[in-house]
């Protein structure tokens, strides 16, 4: 079993769609999937836009109906194996709750980055140092994605590791951000999937 977080500001839009995303297409791998906000509103249902996109996404609709937001705490940053920020000042929120979790902590477009960069054999050596459990591997590979920041160019904007926010925004913002987030979410799935083969 291994554990995935991932934080955005309300935990109503994108935060959500990338957990359900996730716990979908690697529903085989039975992971624990969850998500949180840096402002977290109280037990707040996604947005019906984000859910709408869920669901044309592949995701149960239970799951979409069943999403309540909650505040991010230090607590739910103990167990995570990844822990996936929708910007980068999300990831610094987290990190600033808990330093510890920096090389365990990226934003969904950032690891994807990373993880295209890398040989899959340097990411499955990675994972086999670490053994065969599953949680103990992702780990292992997010250290060594972690450890290639400065090796791997940045993007020239810097924003490009970042999922825009959508809330409060028209539809064609929700399809934009949705267009940035799938993507890396497909890529984090296949990564997931290659470390732990």
């Amino acid at each position: 079993m291994f554990e995935i977080l991932t934080v955005c500001t309300g935990n109503i839009c994108r935060s959500p769609l990338a957990e359900i995303l996730l716990r979908a297409r690697l529903a085989d791998l039975a992971p624990r999937v969850a998500s949180a906000g840096t402002r977290g509103l109280a037990s707040a249902p996604m947005t019906p836009e984000a859910a709408h996109l869920a669901l044309a996404l592949g995701a149960p609709e239970a799951e979409t109906l069943a999403h309540r937001s909650r505040f991010l705490t230090e607590q739910h940053l103990e167990s995570p194996d990844l822990i996936l920020a929708m910007t980068r000042d999300h990831r610094r929120a987290i990190v600033g709750l808990a330093p510890s979790r920096l090389r365990s902590t990226f934003t969904v477009r950032e690891f994807a980055r990373l993880a295209s960069a890398v040989s899959a054999d340097e990411l499955r050596r990675a994972a086999d140092a670490a053994g065969p459990e599953p949680a103990a591997r992702i780990r292992a590979a997010s250290q060594f994605l972690a450890a290639s920041r400065g090796l791997v160019p940045t993007p020239q904007d810097p924003a490009d590791d970042d999922v825009v926010d959508p809330y409060g925004q028209p539809w064609e913002t929700y399809l934009v951000s949705t267009s940035q987030l799938e993507p890396a979410v497909s890529t984090t799935a296949s990564t997931l999937r290659l470390v732990l083969s």
